[in-house]
């Protein structure tokens, strides 16, 4: 079985690396798809959209060259409102340097949207 996000992430991170303008990352998914908003939204991917090829579809992702890695959290360890500094260590390579993408009761935030709101959740990601 292989996991999407991490294979779409890891095309993201070598597109990067190559300096490609673009990259086609399938097959689409609902949580790649708010992946790919947190990342517009904070600026490390420009303006992305949907591609319908009749099967499960794709997103082209114009690059903007911030990222410098990024990658899936496995296992997807839970986090509790409190305990954000031990994965931003592990994960992180400074602070204020990117940022841990965090499954929540109230949907996908970064953790420092987490930590304002003061709610727990499972890591799924982290780019920097």
């Amino acid at each position: 079985m292989v996991d999407t996000l991490a294979h779409s992430l890891n095309s993201l991170k070598v597109s990067e690396n190559k300096g490609l303008q673009s990259v086609r990352l399938k097959p689409a998914s609902k949580m790649l798809r708010e992946v790919l908003l947190i990342f517009q939204r904070t600026g490390y991917v420009g303006e992305f959209e949907f591609v319908d090829d009749a099967k499960s579809g794709e997103f082209v992702v114009k690059l903007t060259g911030r990222v410098n890695a990024c990658g899936v959290v496995k296992p997807r360890f839970p986090v509790s409102e409190g305990k954000w500094e031990r994965f931003e260590q592990r994960y992180l390579p400074a602070k204020n340097v990117g940022f841990l993408v965090v499954s929540t009761s109230k949907g996908l935030m970064t953790h420092n949207e987490a930590k304002e709101q003061n709610v727990g959740g499972r890591l799924i990601c982290f780019v920097y």
